[in-house]
Order: structure tokens, then sequence, then C-alpha cells
């Protein structure tokens, strides 16, 4: 359920109320009991915690499968370079 921040008009109260988006706002200060103004809040926050986030996170099935198909190329690349390293240097031998 969201917090509300609400304002009075006459009395300049501000105060948060929790309620259900299916309740009818406040309409009276319980201050002096005078018109209140909902005010537009900055909603909450994406948190993130703990690891594993990455960039193809939160794309669509198909882009995500792009770029999941560019870092398995990288890594086998780098395979292919470390392996022919390798043969250079028995051959050497």
């Amino acid at each position: 359920m969201p917090t509300y921040e609400y304002l009075c008009n006459t009395c300049e109260h501000r105060f948060d109320y929790f309620q259900s988006m299916n309740d009818a706002k406040l309409e009276q200060c319980p201050r002096c009991g005078a018109a209140l103004r909902r005010l537009i809040g900055a909603g909450a926050g994406i948190i993130f915690k703990g690891s594993g986030f990455y960039c193809t996170d939160y794309r669509s099935a198909p882009e995500a499968a792009k770029y999941a198909g560019a870092d398995k190329a990288d890594k086998s690349n780098k395979a292919d370079t470390s392996e022919a390293g390798n043969n250079k240097s028995s051959a050497a031998s």
C-alpha cells in the first residue's frame, strides 16, 4: 500500500498517510479541519541488492540473446588465442 503526502490549505500542516489506492483521499486536516490537498510524490526507487545483475537483465529476449552471443564469442576468442600461445611455446621446446 502506498504512502500519500497531504498538505493543509489553511494551516500548512504537512503529513504522510498510509492508505490503499482504492481508499478515498482524505479531505479534512487532522489539526484544523480545513481542506487538504494531496501532493504528488516521487515514488519509490529501485534498489538492487546482492550480486548478479548484468547488462542483459531487463532487456527483451531477442536483444538479450544478441548480447549473450557476443559474450560467448569474446570468451571463445580468448580461449583460441591462449591455445595458440600454448602451441607456440611447446613447438619451440
